[in-house]
């Protein structure tokens, strides 16, 4: 029998009061060693004040914190094994770069060719090896930010934390900075805990998303396991585009959505039960409807006829707003590539059939 591997890190319980507030409730979690996990969820979700925790900087109403089987959950944050970085890069002004990134070497009394080596060593990774003698102010915002990753890379923490560390740069920039972050956790085998309300960036950055709201875990699991299968309302809408409709069972697998009885795999609710049905853009096939179709296709209930309202351009691909037939007013859009409305010469008015694809349709209670 295989024994079950100890977790890094390991939340239980975890609490935060802030006067009648309750900022969180209940966190239990376990990270695996060199696991990038993202926190996720709006603001106020409680996000960060538990990256806080975690860190020391803010101190729990109840609950433990274990770091690598040691309890740290009482412990000050310069006696727990971690490095962070800020949103605001948190660079000092007046030191150089070699400066701030030796700083919490010269503070653990480490000698001065292991500091330069270290030094040297971390702003190669980086990708600035001659930014040394410079101050921040001479660097961009990317660079500040690698600067400000190389420092707490600096003393080789077990952990690396990161609070929204891309927010305050520009849309190339961090998704640049994203890919290089990520590509570094790995070749270092870091384990590293990241803060984002940026969907997009923890899909394509996490091993595992912790999705939060209103101070509590709705979903933990794989990008791929939170977008495909959201255990929650919240964590569907929150987590990409989705179109939610209003709907009622007809019986195991069959919803009826307007004047449509439709086919949901998920759906195993009882019979009469008010539901509202969830499905992403791109879970819709959509063909034109070329001259001399039938009007109806016989036996699937999941193909629909719609028109196109309105066309969203967002580069290669678009956002299609249709009108579905017996939906009773409830569009939907779906994703056609740019390509596709180009060849077939589609625009608003044009009719589309669509098929609804019964597997990854999902059903929560109204």
């Amino acid at each position: 029998m295989t024994q079950a591997r100890e977790p890094f890190l390991r939340l239980r319980g975890i609490r935060k009061q802030f006067g009648s507030f309750a900022a969180l409730r209940d966190i239990r979690l376990d990270v695996q060693q060199g696991e990038f996990v993202c926190f996720l969820g709006p603001s106020g979700c409680g996000k960060t004040t538990l990256l806080r925790i975690i860190a020391g900087l803010e101190v729990q109403s109840a609950g433990t914190i274990h770091q690598a089987g040691r309890d740290i959950s009482a412990l000050a944050p310069a006696r727990r094994d971690y490095g962070i970085v800020f949103q605001s890069y948190a660079l000092f002004p007046n030191l150089t770069i070699f400066d701030n990134v030796a700083y919490g070497l010269v503070n653990r009394h480490a000698g001065r060719d292991a500091i330069a080596a270290r030094v040297a060593e971390l702003l190669r990774l980086i990708g600035l090896p001659e930014a040394g003698d410079k101050y921040p102010s001479q660097l961009s915002g990317g660079e500040q930010q690698r600067i400000a990753l190389a420092r707490a890379l600096a003393t080789s923490p077990g952990l690396l934390l990161l609070d929204e560390p891309l927010s305050a740069l520009d849309a190339i920039v961090r998704v640049h900075l994203r890919q290089e972050i990520r590509a570094l956790q790995q070749r270092l085998g870091v384990t590293t805990i990241m803060v984002t309300h940026d969907q997009e960036e923890a899909l394509s950055m996490a091993d595992r998303i912790v999705v939060m709201n209103h101070g509590v875990i709705d979903q933990i699991g794989t990008p791929m396991e939170i977008y495909r299968d959201p255990a929650s309302p919240f964590v569907a809408d929150f987590v990409g585009r989705v179109n939610m409709l209003a709907a009622t069972v007809e019986s195991a697998g069959r919803v009826r959505i307007g004047a449509r009885s439709v086919a949901c795999a998920s759906c195993n609710a009882p019979a009469g039960r008010k539901v509202r049905a969830y499905l992403r853009p791109e879970d819709i096939v959509a063909r034109p409807i070329a001259a001399g179709d039938p009007n109806t296709v016989a036996g699937d209930p999941n193909v629909i006829d719609a028109k196109i309202e309105k066309i969203e351009f967002l580069g290669s691909y678009c956002l299609v707003r249709v009108a579905a037939e017996g939906l009773e007013g409830q569009p939907l859009t779906v994703y056609l590539s740019l390509n596709f409305l180009a060849e077939q010469g589609l625009q608003a008015g044009s009719p589309l059939r669509l098929r609804i694809l019964a597997e990854r349709m999902r059903v929560f209670d109204a």
